[in-house]
This record gives C-alpha cells, structure tokens and sequence, in this order.
C-alpha cells in the first residue's frame, strides 16, 4: 500500500494540486484504504464505496464539502491512477448548499481599520479588504507585486493556477510605503519573525482580535472582507462583469451571488409598516 500512496501522492503534484489538496486528499485516501483494509480497492463496487461515504455521514457528521472532496479524492485514486473511465463508479453527490456570503457594512469596515494600532496589521487587513483578496493570496503576495505606477496589486498564481490584477487604492498605497521603510521586507510583502510567508492563522487572529476591539460582536473572518469589499463595489454601482475580474472568479454566476445581499436595490423597497406610523 505504500507504493499506491507514493504513487498518489506524486500523480497530485506532477498534475499541480496545490499543496493543500495534496494533504487533504492524501489523508482522504489513507482513511478510504484504512476502511477496506481487508478488501481488495480495484474491485470494490460503486455500492461499496457509497455505503462507506453513508456511514461517514451518519458517523462522523461530515459536512457537504467534506463528501465532496472524500469523493474527489477515491476518484482520483481509480481514474487517474487506476485509469478507469470517469463514469466507472457513479458516486451520490450532495446537493450543494446555497449559503449568502457573509458581509460588512462599510461602517464595520471602518470600525475594523481605524481599531488597528500595529502598522504592519493594519497594512494586512486594509490590503485584504480593498483588494479583495483571499487570505493564500495575501501571504503569497511579494513586495514586487504591488505596482505603483499603474496602481494595481498583481496577484500571481491565484486559485486555479491563475493571475490577475485588482486595485491599489491610494491610501493603501501612503500606508504600505510607510509599512516598507519600518519593515524592510526581503522577499514576501508580509513575513514572519524569521522571515518567509506571513502566517494564515497569524492573519485570522488579527482579524478576530481587531474585529471586538471596534466592538463588533460577531464572528469576523478574512474572507468576509473580501465578500464585503465586493458588495460594497456592487453597492456603488461597478459592473458586475469588472467585479469578476478583480475577485478572479471563472463564472459570472459565483459573483452573482452579491446581488443577493447588495442593498442597493432592496433599499429603494418600502417597508409596508412603515404605514403605520
């Protein structure tokens, strides 16, 4: 079984997968192979495999991303190792959830950026919001990538393997100077104590301890930012279509979603209390 491991694992990096997805599908796999232990895996039916999903659900409550990727990564081993043909084993899906993002209002948004005392923080959450980042993006970000001149932030090998350009606000631009000369960062825009990638738990815990100094009693993440920074676009009236890009979704439907909770056009609805009043 080590060999089928070996081999597994270097089919996901020879095919690219990022670092992340090597590590979850890996550990997905071993789990899978650990449940049939005594059973041979290239003959196991497709009654099999969806019995051992049912009883992950019903015994571990896994979520519905968690059954997606478990079942990524068994068809991984049997179509791209094994070679089989893709519809070899017809695995249930679960209907995928229809979640709202969660977003800010742009007061919040304040409140979270003037609470921040440490420059260095303040840069990381200012940046994250008014580009629109993803947190992977925001630590993998180098000092080369924010360009001045045309006042854009370029983010390089982005989800999907992609780059793509987003905006550069001139404020942030006053404060990562600022942020530069104190710094003096080699390499990454944002590095640890021993220098190397900021980290991702480093940045949420900012966030979080920013978030209820300006007294927000909620739950705030760095990806909610990065919903609110796209709402608040939508809000003031930028196409749709721009959005996409800055945010580097593949689908115009992904960035559809922020119609659903852009105020802009439930606000001009009277409320029919207010009648009686």
């Amino acid at each position: 079984m080590n060999d089928v491991l070996k081999k597994y694992k270097e089919l996901l990096i020879q095919k690219r997968y990022s670092n992340n997805t090597q590590r979850i599908y890996c550990n997905y796999f071993k789990d899978f192979n650990s449940y049939f232990k005594d059973n041979e895996l290239d003959k196991l039916t497709t009654e099999q495999i969806n019995n051992y999903i049912l009883d992950l659900i019903q015994s571990k409550k896994i979520s519905i991303s968690q059954q997606n990727q478990r079942i990524n990564a068994i068809k991984f081993y049997y179509e791209k190792i094994l070679g089989r043909n893709k519809q070899y084993y017809a695995l249930h899906r679960p209907n995928k959830e229809h979640k709202l993002p969660k977003v800010l209002s742009k007061n919040e948004v304040k409140k979270i950026l003037t609470s921040s005392n440490n420059l260095k923080h303040h840069c990381i959450l200012l940046l994250i919001y008014s580009a629109g980042l993803r947190r992977s993006e925001l630590i993998n970000l180098k000092v080369s990538d924010i360009n001045s001149d045309r006042m854009i932030v370029n983010i390089v090998n982005a989800k999907g393997k992609k780059d793509r350009i987003s905006l550069l606000s001139e404020n942030t631009l006053k404060l990562l100077r600022e942020y530069y000369k104190k710094y003096k960062p080699a390499n990454y825009l944002f590095e640890g104590m021993k220098g190397g990638k900021y980290s991702p738990t480093s940045v949420a815990k900012i966030l979080k301890k920013t978030a209820l100094k300006a007294g927000l009693q909620k739950n705030v993440t760095p990806h909610m930012l990065r919903h609110s920074f796209a709402t608040h676009l939508l809000e003031q009236g930028t196409d749709l279509r721009y959005i996409q890009e800055l945010l580097g979704h593949n689908s115009s439907k992904t960035t559809e979603i922020y119609t659903h909770v852009s105020k802009k056009a439930i606000a001009k609805i009277k409320n029919p209390v207010d009648d009686f009043f």
